[in-house]
């Protein structure tokens, strides 16, 4: 059925974005050199598939590794392949072909649409194989100091779930600044090195003719830096007004907390380092609740339910801590294939359901894109779709509908419902405002990485979080973000995902489930939403680009609308 649909709908859809397909009295008509070029594509891709794409999964299967142990060895074995990769993507002669077939006629719509993707890929490697090497010799150097790093306070080693366990449940400011201070003190060590990578990725970028690194990696996503800060300026619009107000509950109920007055709240008061995430302070019962709960267990019976079981991935997976493992999450694409796997630190609480219907989500987008699409196209449309379906799913984690649906039986459900509508309004506009910091300082660190970086952090925090920053400090605390490292120019398509699943999860609440109110859908045991989702979201692939790929799902183009629906309180 997937496929049937895939080579009906799809293929209009590509019609309707302009990939150049042919009608049947045209395509018949086209001279030998559109049939030479063709060919020629065919033969590029094979020779890219037979070449580039083995390193591509050794590159994969060797990260997964690294992050797992967070051994030396590993880390170089990751290293010296990811550096033949780059090299090999670096081809001059290849890419020179590559220009040429593209600049040519290619009446397959899929053909063209490969030929555009490798384009892109390539391009960004065609710097010199030194510089390239060096970049990927000072990332990795950095995301394994990232993954070996335990903040320490008073001579003991805490976990990343330690410290947003202090951070969530003491009374005590002196303990929470000292464990807050600890949570950055990843920023000192890595940070001369960062900012030589800074240099060293700008350096690449204005030798393919960009301003900046952060210019070009949007232009190779198929973006342009542009569009998404004219967005993030009406999201700030937006956001600005029901954010203060969600806020201001918040910082009195932090303020309680702690017996002191709202004005002296500091960055240490808020339950996440970086207050990305909403503060759980009006159930103080609910995180109690969630401890109970088997979050994998809940997950596992959940994707089943909607007919997108999980089995096999969670079989690949690496789900409890560890030492030496990245203390983060993530799903991996191992060989477009089916080996898919997710990295996890499960305990059981809240922000771990939500994780791992996240992670998960990435997951089973990853599996079901069609394996009959060439290998150049069997992965995600973007990174802002998979993100968007990650955060739909991840948004149940504080859905009461969807608890009860899943036989949890809920303490005190009413007060428990108030609490997690509020936590879930409240952690779409954190995020937003989160976001608003993220890309900003990274569109300003690339464009100017020798101003006083740190003093710029802290002025879009308070500017955007509202969060007064810390007096008489003066520490690199922009650098314990990894994303800075590991995800660089990203961090938009996270705010973006959220549009997108704002987006279709009203669409399945409307052509799916028929319900009218978006917030009244709850998707448990409905294998109707697993089989949508493959049809109108997985299966395609990279056969179109994000927005196309957002019309094809939702019938419009991404935009605000759906996400500001979801930031009224009933």
């Amino acid at each position: 059925m997937v496929d049937r649909h895939l080579s009906t709908r799809l293929f209009s859809a590509l019609a309707f974005v302009g990939l150049g397909m042919m009608n049947i009295d045209s395509a018949s008509a086209a001279d030998a050199s559109v049939s030479d070029n063709q060919e020629r594509a065919k033969r590029f891709i094979q020779r890219h598939e037979s070449t580039i794409a083995p390193m591509e999964i050794e590159v994969n299967r060797l990260w997964w590794t690294a992050n797992v142990s967070g051994k030396d060895e590993d880390y170089q074995r990751k290293q010296e392949a990811e550096t033949k990769l780059n090299l090999a993507l670096a081809d001059r002669e290849a890419f020179a072909e590559l220009k040429a077939i593209r600049a040519g006629e290619l009446s397959d719509p899929i053909l063209r649409r490969q030929i555009d993707i490798l384009y892109l890929q390539y391009l960004g490697r065609q710097v010199d194989p030194e510089l390239l090497k060096r970049i990927v010799e000072k990332a990795n150097a950095i995301e394994q100091a990232f993954n070996v790093h335990r903040p320490r306070v008073n001579g003991k080693e805490l976990t990343d779930n330690e410290v947003r366990r202090v951070l969530r449940i003491s009374k005590h400011s002196a303990e929470r600044k000292a464990v807050w201070e600890a949570s950055k003190s990843i920023g000192p060590v890595v940070e001369k090195d960062l900012k030589e990578l800074v240099r060293l990725r700008n350096e690449a970028a204005r030798k393919l003719g960009f301003g900046d690194y952060h210019k070009m990696q949007l232009y190779l996503a198929e973006q342009d830096q542009g569009q998404v800060l004219r967005l993030f300026d009406e999201l700030d619009e937006l956001t600005r007004k029901p954010f203060r107000q969600a806020k201001a509950e918040i910082d009195a109920a932090l303020a309680k907390q702690c017996s002191i007055g709202v004005e002296e709240l500091r960055p240490w008061h808020y339950h996440d380092p970086f207050f990305q995430e909403s503060p759980d302070v009006f159930h103080e019962g609910s995180e109690a609740f969630y401890a109970t709960l088997d979050v994998v267990k809940l997950c596992r019976e959940f994707f089943a339910g909607i007919g997108l079981p999980v089995e096999g991935i969670l079989s690949r997976s690496d789900l409890y801590e560890k030492k030496g493992k990245n203390p983060h999450a993530f799903s991996l694409d191992i060989d477009r294939a089916g080996d898919v796997r997710v990295l996890a630190n499960v305990v059981p609480d809240r922000r771990w359901l939500d994780t791992m219907l996240h992670e998960l989500g990435h997951a089973v987008y990853s599996e079901n894109v069609s394996r009959k699409l060439p290998y150049v196209l069997r992965t995600e449309a973007h990174p802002l779709t998979t993100e968007g379906v990650a955060m739909m799913f991840g948004r149940l984690a504080d859905d009461a509908a969807w608890l009860e649906a899943m036989g949890v039986k809920l303490p005190d459900p009413q007060r428990f419902r108030a609490a997690a509508e509020k936590r879930r309004r409240n952690g779409l506009l954190i995020f937003s405002r989160w976001c608003q910091v993220m890309v900003r300082f990274e569109s300003q660190l690339y464009a100017n990485p020798d101003q006083d970086l740190n003093k710029l952090w802290w002025d879009l925090v308070e500017k955007y979080q509202e969060v007064k920053r810390p007096a008489d400090r003066n520490l690199p605390d922009y650098a314990a973000k990894i994303h800075i490292v590991s995800a660089p120019a990203y961090y938009h398509n996270y705010m973006f995902g959220e549009m997108f699943a704002s987006q279709l999860h009203h669409t399945i609440a409307r052509e799916v489930l028929k319900v009218a109110d978006p917030a009244k859908a709850v998707y448990v045991g409905d294998k109707r939403v697993g089989q949508f989702m493959i049809e109108r979201v997985f299966a395609p692939g990279l056969t179109m680009d994000w927005n196309a790929l957002t019309r094809y799902a939702t019938g419009k183009d991404l935009g605000p609308e759906a996400f500001a629906a979801d930031l009224k309180s009933d």
